[in-house]
């Protein structure tokens, strides 16, 4: 494909990425004028630091190092939620968040994360850490599944309980 076409040239408008709820309202850093490209790269950056940083946390709670495994593990997850913001804004984030859809997945996410950090600095439980950053991946992957239109029927149903 050349270039300057298809997939990688977002700013031609011609259909690849279509202007959904993704891309309205108010974009994160506006002031700094992102094109839609650079918010598209920002979300992907966020998202692979996110998974970078989780997956550090857990090589070091191999080596015993709970407090610094719930540190990188959170802090993994958040960039990963911020990510969106380059697509849609924070504050249009944190609207959709608390929509009668997402609700309980955002509450039991943001609870989780703050239980995470409970049982690995109050507690010193890394079984009790290790529940919470599992209830933590469920919420997140529950939320970032009601984006999706049919998704969370599908899972329901694969997993039999639907």
């Amino acid at each position: 494909m050349a270039p300057g076409r298809g997939w990688f040239n977002l700013e031609a408008g011609n259909g690849v990425i279509p202007d959904t709820s993704f891309f309205e309202g108010e974009p994160a850093f506006k002031f700094l004028n992102l094109s839609r490209t650079t918010r598209l790269y920002g979300f992907i950056g966020c998202l692979i630091a996110g998974f970078v940083l989780s997956l550090l946390g857990t090589v070091v709670l191999v080596f015993g190092m709970l407090v610094l495994f719930a540190v990188l593990y959170v802090l993994g997850t958040v960039i990963s939620l911020v990510g969106t913001g380059f697509l849609i804004g924070f504050i249009k984030q944190t609207r959709l968040m608390f929509k009668p859809v997402r609700i309980a997945a955002s509450i039991i996410l943001i609870a989780s994360i703050g239980l995470v950090f409970v049982g690995a600095f109050a507690l010193r439980n890394g079984v009790l850490s290790l529940i919470f950053v599992f209830i933590e991946y469920l919420a997140y992957t529950w939320y970032t599944l009601s984006y999706i239109p049919y998704a969370r029927a599908a899972v329901t149903k694969a997993v039999g309980l639907g």
